[in-house]
Order: C-alpha cells, then structure tokens, then sequence
C-alpha cells in the first residue's frame, strides 16, 4: 500500500516537473474538463448523497453541488486576472528599479477531505489548487464510499492520473500518505486529526492549511427579530443534519425573549419536519451508528425542551433543544455535530461574551439584533473564523469572502480568490536597472562611523 501511494505521489512530481500545469491555457483547460464530467454525472452525484447521507435531491444540489459549480464558475471569470503579476513601488536606496510579485504553485499538494460534505468539501479546494497551477492527491473520505466512487469516476474521466490523483480508503491509506513529502496540505477534519497532520507536516516543514471545527455560538440578543432568528436558526441546524463544521453548536439567548424564542422554534420546527413520513425521505441521517450512539449518549440526563426523539433504523435523530446543560456534561465539552442544539439565557450582552470566551475560538459565531452598538460588541470583542449577523451558515456559500478558522478552529482560509492564493506561493522580484547605483552602499565606506540618513529607506 505505502509502495502504490509512493508510487502515486511520484508519478504526480513528474507531471508537475514537466510543467504540464503552468499555462494558464492548461489550468482552465483542466478545470472545464471537471465541470463538463460533473454535469454529465450530477444525477449519480445526487443520488450517491442520497446513499450515503440520505439527503434528498433538493438538498444535495443547495448545499454541495450547485456551490461547485458556482465555485467553478467564479474561478474561471477571474483566473487570469488572479495570475497576473502585481506591480509594487520601491524604496529610494533601490532606485531605479521595478519590483512585482508573482504567484507560483507549490507544486504537489495533499487535500484530505471529511464526510460530513463529501463533495463539496473535496472539490472546493481542488478548483483552487488546480487554478494555482498545483497537481493533486485528493484523499477521499471511506464513510462516504458512494459520493467517493463517483468522485473517483469523474476525476479519472476529466484528468490524468498525473494531474489529479484520487485515493481512497481509510486509517491506512491516510497514514501512507502523511508519510510522502508534499509541497502543501489541506486539511477538513477533526482537531484530533489535524493535530496529528501538523505534527507530520512539520516533519517536512510542509506549509499547511486546517479547517477544523468547534462549538460555534449563537447570540440572540432582545431586539432580533424572534421570528425570523427561529427561522435562520432552524435552517443552520438542520442542513445535513446538523453534521456541518459551521453549524450552530449551541444558542444564548437574552432573558427577556427565551420563552418566546423557544417557543417560535418549536412551532417552526413542526412546519419544517411536517411529519415522520417526510423526515424518513428528506431529512439527512447521521453518518454511522458510531455518530449516532455519540450524540443519543449526550442527551443522557438533560433537560430537553423540544424533541430528543430517534430512529435507530434509519440513523436519524429529531432536532432537540436541550434547557442549560451543565457545562461538564459532554454535550457542552465537545462539538456537538449532530441536530442537537443546547440553550442558555442570559441578561446583559457582557455575559454572554464572557460565556464564549470560556471555550476556544470558534469556527464560526452567528448574532442577531438590530441595535449596532451589540453588533459592534461582538465584532470587536469576540475571536471567531467568520459568520453571519442576522443569519446562519450563509458565510459560508459565498466564493468572495474567505472561509477558514482561527486558534483552534483551524489556520489558513479558502474559497474564491483566496483558494488560489492559499495554493500558490506568492514570489517577490525586484529588477535593478542597469544604469545607476547608490554608490553609498559599496565598500570602502567613506565615513563607516556615521549612519545613512533615514530618507534613502522611504519610498
């Protein structure tokens, strides 16, 4: 096994160092290639996230393959404006020259990809690491085997194996690879994982991104709007299920409107999830019983407001509010990553900062209210990746706002324009005019016991 992904990794160095993949002409090429293949296959792709996360045709397509291909669709418009290189000024004391900096690939990246979004999370940073001009092993996730197939179809149809290598598999597969050097790696998963991706990156001082997780807030504070925050809530909470890295973990609300807030979700969740037989058909189920059995065992002894119910059959668990969990319980010391949603009142603003602060920084936070001086609060005093004010998730789907964690959330960002920069090492060049040289800066020195003055360093 470590001799075949060797040999894989190798045979993606060789390609690279041909230079196959550095015209421009050659990157819109490869990334039209996988458009084209993925529209031929979008039935099977829907139907491969039906088998493995029972989502339904609808979901599927708003919460993985329509933000690829509007992804792709981005990247194409912009990618030659993006390779151009940039003019920077110069200091006096370099004069006259010009200087740019240039984007270049770092050659042969490593992108390891989760479950949770098996497609989505995959392809987004493929577009970018092949528009930055990289070749590819795209490690896909084994708790997805359908969306993995077909993942593995469409690349092999749209590029060589020497452009952009599928793995798949499991624990093995993954170590094998960690063993290779790489120029870069991305890695979506777990902070358990990615901890141990740093650790062997380092071991090459290969440069790295980590989109990792946490428990993500939300803030309601009195002057939202409780109807439309129930809404936006419900909606960040269900999508897959709750197994979204961006999800919102757990909800502090202010005193004066929890009851009705609470009660708002209730009456909004019974519209959402009309009956048994739609949640069967249309509701994402929980990956595997492992996942399931974790997140029934946090609702052990809580006090639960709404829901709590499950399906060990069809691995589907209903949205459940759980009242003020004991900070201790597992439910409040891990990512909850499933429909559960724990709730916490509080009085003023200060409070609830204070409350987020006790955990590390989150992926992604998610406020509500119409008074600015809250919004400015919370912006200003709160570390977090990114997130919404008046919303939930919707962060996330855009390819102009940079996405990634920070501390514990993860390093580094993608999506847009940033994928490409997150792919490409960025080269500064400065080019000397043959005609003139401050002759201050050669030895002898005329007068070595003063300095220079300040102005030759200005630009």
């Amino acid at each position: 096994m470590n001799k075949d992904i060797g040999k894989t990794v190798e045979n993606l160095r060789m390609h690279f160092d041909k230079g196959y993949t550095l015209p421009i002409a050659a990157r819109i090429k490869a990334i039209k290639s996988l458009e084209a293949s993925i529209r031929r296959y979008e039935k099977d792709i829907l139907a491969a996230l039906k088998s493995d996360l029972n989502k339904s045709a609808y979901e599927g397509f708003l919460t993985e393959l329509g933000l690829v291909l509007g992804e792709m669709d981005h990247t194409l418009k912009n990618l030659r404006r993006w390779v151009k290189p940039q003019r920077r000024r110069v200091a006096i004391s370099q004069a006259p020259a010009r200087a740019k900096v240039m984007k270049e690939p770092y050659g042969v990246v490593l992108i390891m990809s989760p479950w949770n979004y098996p497609f989505l999370l995959p392809l987004v940073p493929l577009i970018g690491a092949i528009a930055a001009g990289n070749c590819v092993a795209l490690k896909l996730s084994e708790y997805a085997p359908a969306v993995s197939n077909i993942i593995a179809a469409i690349v092999s149809e749209a590029l060589s194996a020497g452009y952009v290598s599928v793995i798949e598999g499991g624990r093995a597969e993954n170590s094998a690879l960690l063993e290779q050097k790489f120029d870069y790696i991305f890695f979506t998963g777990s902070p358990v994982v990615g901890k141990i991706v740093m650790q062997k990156a380092a071991e090459y001082l290969t440069p790295i991104t980590l989109e990792l997780g946490g428990k993500s807030p939300v803030i309601v504070e009195k002057t939202a709007n409780i109807k439309k925050a129930a809404k936006r809530i419900l909606f960040g909470k269900l999508l897959n299920a709750g197994q979204t890295c961006v999800a919102p973990d757990y909800l502090l609300v202010q005193n004066d409107i929890k009851a009705e807030l609470i009660e708002e979700i209730k009456n909004l969740y019974t519209e959402m999830i009309p009956s048994d037989e739609y949640r069967v058909e249309n509701f994402p189920r929980i990956i595997n019983e492992k996942h399931f059995n974790r997140l029934r065992r946090l609702l052990e002894g809580q006090n639960i407001l709404i829901g709590g119910g499950s399906d060990p059959k069809n691995l589907q668990i209903d949205f459940t509010l759980v009242d003020e969990p004991h900070l201790a319980s597992p439910l409040m010391q891990e990512e909850v990553f499933g429909p559960i949603l724990p709730v916490f009142g509080f009085d003023a603003l200060s409070e609830a900062e204070s409350f987020i602060k006790k955990y590390p920084k989150p992926l992604a936070l998610y406020l509500f209210t119409k008074d600015a001086a809250v919004e400015r609060s919370v912006l200003r005093n709160i570390s977090f990746g990114g997130g919404c004010v008046n919303d939930t998730v919707l962060h996330l789907s855009s390819p102009h706002l940079p996405f990634g964690g920070v501390g514990d959330s993860g390093m580094g960002s993608y999506h847009g324009r940033t994928s490409f920069e997150t792919f490409s090492h960025t080269k500064s060049i400065l080019k000397k005019s043959w005609y003139f040289d401050l002759p201050v800066r050669y030895h002898p020195f005329r007068a070595p016991e003063k300095k220079l003055p300040e102005w030759i360093f200005k630009l």
